[in-house]
């Protein structure tokens, strides 16, 4: 990768570099990534929704339109799609008969095992010009850069004082 060097010649490592360096880095892995899911022709909202279930297990249906960030409209859709495929099943758990829980069939696991283990050796293909040791860095740095952005922008929300912004309006 060329670095871009500062008007005083050192390299840039400002906070909007930064970000332009990483955008290409996510545009490319997403490139690689959806190219990886959908040669299984499965769309990332049902690949979503399978590997959640694969690593954990049954989950009530608003759970995983909130873990892997869909709305209920686009949950929905994802769970019908699968099951008019016989890859997910709905069922009502005896604790509540209103809420509905969707699991891999035996079908949808061994689908989804197979999606999932070719889209890891994509994943694991493009990570591999970095050691293991500059990924156990790179994924730590991202988590704190992560909890960092998170931070400013809550106060983006809540503004310096602390309060939301129309506890400040009159």
């Amino acid at each position: 990768m060329s670095k871009v060097a500062t008007s005083a010649g050192s390299p840039d490592i400002s906070g909007t570099h930064l970000w332009l360096v990483m955008l290409k880095a996510h545009r490319a892995l997403e490139r690689l990534a959806i190219q990886s899911i959908e040669s299984f022709e499965v769309g990332l909202s049902d690949f979503a929704v399978m590997e959640m279930l694969l690593h954990k297990g049954s989950q009530p249906v608003n759970e995983i339109g909130r873990r892997i960030g869909l709305t209920s409209g686009a949950i929905t859709a994802a769970v019908d799609r699968l099951e008019s495929c016989q890859l997910v099943a709905r069922e009502a758990p005896p604790s509540d008969r209103r809420a509905r829980v969707v699991r891999l069939t035996a079908r949808g696991k061994e689908q989804a095992a197979k999606v999932f283990a070719d889209h890891k050796k994509a994943m694991d293909a493009a990570a591999s010009g970095l050691s293991k040791s500059e990924r156990a860095t790179l994924i730590q740095l991202l988590k704190k850069l992560g909890v960092s952005a998170e931070k400013t922008a809550n106060v983006g929300e809540t503004g310096h004082d602390g309060t939301s912004d129309s506890e400040s309006r009159p």
